[in-house]
């Protein structure tokens, strides 16, 4: 049911805990001054860099025990344990910004006695939230990596690994501490830096954006146009999941959001339950692609590769069109397999009255695109005004609905001000488990850069594939995808960028086969994105079934059928850089690239569904995979084939009876 959905969204990005009394408005209060101290922060924006994350993690923790239940905590109250819990890690991310002279001059990252308990304490609570707010895998995997710090000949722990696992000496506890608690290379690093800057804002920004109404307008809008066609409901979800994408990068809010309304219109024009959540379940979970609001990953690989956020959203445009026109070719291809129709003009929502009522919603994100590309502004400076644009809308629009109902221009921006309030609590709440994950994942980092284990990690990765770069992305591909299955989208980026992609990326020189940064980077994101549809843990899916009321498994392995998609995709991209709009000559070379990719894409989709013109048989899925796969290399000879094959297919197809 939609309401289980909803609670899913609830429990899992927001807290499920809801107390009565002073406890529920002391969670509006953190809320809301959370977003206040960011906003403030990065206006001013003189604070230090490790008081800025360490003030944002206090809020963070505070947050993860008094919002998210235990597993069996009540949800209608604070039990006293998540007080002292909340208090413990506030204290210790504070201890950062009361000591800094003392931690970052007088001491030079060399942790007193009071410096590594203080670090203990948080790490241990970060840990614990991370497990309550995340889930178990990241601090199950974090701890494992300060198990492999304190091994060795001289660490803590008394045994060593095998040679070719052992990298490094071995640390003391005072030692790690320092690196992961005293430094900006453990958990204040650049994950969580990201976190406390960009990511921040524009996720404040997509939760004033949603409680304006804007999500309800895209979803009215894509209704209005497509869904007359043929299977037009399914189309409909994959545009408003779209552009329900651009407001909020969390894929189990954009199935509710979108799904509640698409799911059923899929059911009731033919859809199986199971294809209807699937549908909704891929064109969610690439909502972290499409520019410019992209995922919290998007930022965090800007700052690992050195760009600018706005070069990167333009390198990552023409492989987000790609994926979503993709999946629109699919639900097609389904609903001419399935012999779908539409629904009637005269059920769906004029699209003249929709635009009036909600066209302003675009003036933001117009803004947003302009400031980024157009005006070149930092990501922090372009989501702030466009913060301060959406609280100025938010007040007007209501102003002016209230004086158009007769209730008063008073009475409206009363209600505009209690939702701007609503809006700053969401988008804190939202922030919990990115801030939570990033500070976690900056554990795994720091230790990684401490124990050099990425070097010999290349060597172990070198001897499994004997040097063959095809065998090297596929097992970065598995692992990603083995990840995906307990980590969220950020988390899993900030491991694999930190341990595979720097073996990627020197295994490809070996091969002879060189690639930019970017595209070892994309490449690892893109099977990031498929953590949400992974099954077994596959939030995304958990909500589009619930919904669609069918059956989990089923929904969720179709769901990531579909996502197969993104994987190919994923290796487009990476033997053919100038989909990323890199090396490219001029405007027709750009075009061609497109053309091309598009033209492969469809023939997977094709081979994946089992129809074109006609119903495939087995031979001609084969021709359209070949096609497909021929495609994935550029170069005039493997297009001609990749072309060859698919008209070959087609042809046939157009012939037959």
């Amino acid at each position: 049911m939609a309401q289980d959905a909803s609670l899913l969204v609830e429990e899992s990005e927001l807290g499920g805990r809801k107390p009565r009394g002073l406890a529920r408005y002391l969670l509006v209060a953190l809320g809301v001054a959370w977003s206040l101290f960011q906003l403030w922060a990065t206006e001013v924006g003189t604070l230090d860099p490790l008081r800025l994350r360490a003030v944002h993690l206090a809020f963070a923790l505070a947050l993860a025990f008094l919002a998210y239940p235990g597993k069996r905590g009540p949800k209608d109250r604070v039990p006293l344990s998540d007080w002292v819990l909340a208090l413990l890690g506030v204290a210790g991310a504070l201890y950062v910004v009361l000591d800094y002279y003392g931690i970052t001059q007088l001491r030079g990252g060399i942790p007193s006695g009071r410096d590594v308990v203080m670090g203990t304490l948080t790490l241990l609570v970060l840990f614990v939230a991370s497990w309550r707010v995340v889930g178990p895998a990241l601090p199950v995997i974090a701890s494992l990596f300060v198990l492999y710090a304190l091994t060795g000949p001289k660490g803590l722990l008394p045994f060593t690994l095998p040679p070719w696992l052992q990298l490094h000496a071995g640390s003391q506890w005072g030692q790690l501490m320092g690196q992961l608690y005293t430094t900006a290379e453990g958990i204040w690093g650049v994950p969580l830096g990201v976190s406390a800057t960009f990511v921040f804002l524009f996720v404040l920004f997509g939760a004033l954006l949603e409680k304006a109404g804007a999500g309800h307008f895209f979803i009215q809008v894509a209704y209005a146009l497509l869904g007359h066609f043929r299977g037009g409901p399914a189309k409909a979800a994959v545009v408003a999941s779209a552009l329900t994408g651009v407001v909020s990068g969390s894929s189990v809010s954009n199935v509710v959001t979108t799904g509640t309304f698409t799911i059923p219109l899929m059911k009731r024009v033919g859809y199986p339950p199971e294809k209807a959540g699937a549908v909704e379940v891929a064109s969610s979970s690439n909502g972290q692609l499409m520019p410019p609001v992209m995922g919290a990953a998007a930022f965090i690989m800007a700052e690992f590769l050195g760009i600018p956020y706005n070069q990167l959203i333009l390198i990552a445009l023409l492989p987000a069109l790609l994926a979503y026109a993709t999946l629109f070719l699919t639900v097609h291809l389904e609903a001419l397999a399935l012999g779908l129709k539409g629904v009637p003009r005269s059920e769906l929502p004029p699209l003249g009255p929709i635009l009036r009522s909600g066209a302003h919603y675009l003036l933001p994100l117009a803004y947003l695109l302009y400031a980024l590309v157009g005006l070149r502004l930092t990501p922090e400076r372009a989501a702030l005004n466009t913060v301060f644009f959406m609280l100025a809308l938010i007040l007007l629009q209501e102003a002016w609905r209230a004086h158009r109902g007769g209730a008063g221009v008073g009475f409206g921006l009363l209600r505009g001000g209690r939702l701007i309030l609503e809006g700053l609590e969401a988008g804190a709440r939202g922030m919990v488990g990115i801030a939570l994950a990033t500070a976690t994942a900056g554990v795994i980092v720091g230790i990684v850069t401490m124990t050099g284990i990425g070097f010999g990690l290349t060597d172990i990765v070198e001897r499994l594939s004997g040097g063959n770069l095809l065998l090297v992305l596929l097992l970065a591909q598995l692992t990603s995808l083995l990840l995906g299955m307990g980590l969220p989208t950020t988390a899993n980026y900030i491991v694999m960028a930190s341990l595979v992609v720097p073996v990627v990326l020197q295994l490809s020189e070996k091969a002879g086969y060189p690639v930019p940064p970017v595209a070892a980077h994309m490449f690892v994101f893109y099977f990031g994105i498929m953590a949400d549809s992974t099954p077994p843990v596959a939030l995304a899916a958990y909500a589009a079934s619930a919904i669609a009321k069918s059956d989990f498994w089923k929904t969720a392995v179709q769901g990531f059928v579909y996502e197969l998609r993104t994987a190919l995709l994923a290796y487009m991209f990476f033997f053919n850089p100038k989909l990323l709009l890199l090396g490219v000559d001029s405007w027709l070379e750009g075009l061609w690239v497109f053309l091309t990719a598009l033209l492969g894409m469809t023939a997977f989709a094709a081979a994946l569904v089992g129809f074109l013109h006609k119903p495939t048989r087995l031979w001609e899925r084969a021709l359209l995979l070949g096609a497909a796969l021929a495609l994935v290399v550029p170069g005039l000879l493997t297009d001609a084939i990749g072309l060859g094959l698919f008209l070959l297919v087609y042809l046939l197809q157009r012939v037959r009876k």
